[in-house]
């Protein structure tokens, strides 16, 4: 799939947005400065080039006297933040109550900073519009409110060590993102530990996967490769995938290890 499959729902929005505020004989200057936006980021939300938040569209709805018509699109419009490939398990990471992370190329998006996760998508290729890299980065830090859900997730990473000597970015952009890292690592509710390059026993040479428990109880599993990811729910899968998981837990460094282990490479910076 590419990366900007299933754009259609921000243009269906952003033509709906402008009948309304028409209708409503409004002009852009108008309206964005009745929802807190600039007259340029209500045109781009009009021509469908960027993904307004749930609280605008909710502010819109009310400021237009839409009755509910914008909020419709509310639920389609968060899914349409992010690439096509990840969009269910993105509904997923909402509702979990257990996510667990195995990392082998770049920081896990749930622990990137804003500076980190532009780098990243800077870097990607084909090049990314700039546009679409800061709506990405904007859904990328969205996410990140899973930290602070209620009740508290169980959440646990484990990440190869050489993607924190990997720079990317640059330097100041490296060190504010282990200091991320560091910060995230200290919560109640959450476990990083690193695989060092050093292992000569490794549990998941298959590449890296996120294992997913629902409130419901239900045991999921998710890859992906490139612009192509698939969710496993048989449990011959998911089972073998959380053996592995847990040897790569035994494998690593603890999570006080860890995070020395980032401290020391902060001093060394």
């Amino acid at each position: 799939m590419s990366e900007e499959q299933g754009t259609g729902v921000p243009h269906i929005f952003g033509r709906q947005l402008k009948r309304l505020r028409t209708a409503a004989g409004m002009g852009r200057a108008e309206l964005g400065s009745r929802t807190g936006y600039s007259e340029s980021t209500i045109a781009s939300f009009e021509q469908g080039r960027r993904i307004p938040s749930a609280e605008f569209i909710a502010r819109a709805d009310e400021v237009l006297g839409a009755h509910g018509v914008l909020l419709e699109l509310v639920e389609e419009m968060e899914r349409a933040q992010y690439p096509a490939f990840f969009r269910d398990a993105a509904k997923l990471e909402r509702e979990a109550v257990e996510w667990h992370v195995y990392d082998t190329l770049v920081v896990n998006g749930l622990l990137q900073t804003e500076d980190y996760a532009r780098a990243v998508f800077t870097m990607r290729r084909p090049l990314l519009d700039e546009e679409v890299v800061e709506q990405r980065v904007t859904a990328r830090l969205a996410r990140q409110s899973i930290f602070s859900r209620k009740p508290a997730p169980i959440i646990s990473f484990v990440m190869e060590e050489s993607i924190l000597h990997r720079a990317l970015g640059g330097w100041g952009v490296h060190r504010g993102q282990l200091e991320q890292i560091l910060l995230i690592g200290r919560q109640r509710n959450v476990e990083i530990q690193v695989m060092p390059n050093g292992r000569e026993e490794h549990a998941a040479l298959g590449g890296p996967f996120t294992l997913i428990g629902t409130k419901e109880g239900r045991r999921i599993a998710y890859a992906e490769v490139h612009t192509y990811s698939r969710l496993f729910t048989d449990r011959r899968t998911v089972r073998e995938l959380e053996e592995q998981y847990s040897l790569l837990r035994a494998q690593a460094l603890t999570p006080r290890e860890s995070l020395a282990l980032v401290e020391k490479m902060l001093g060394d910076t």
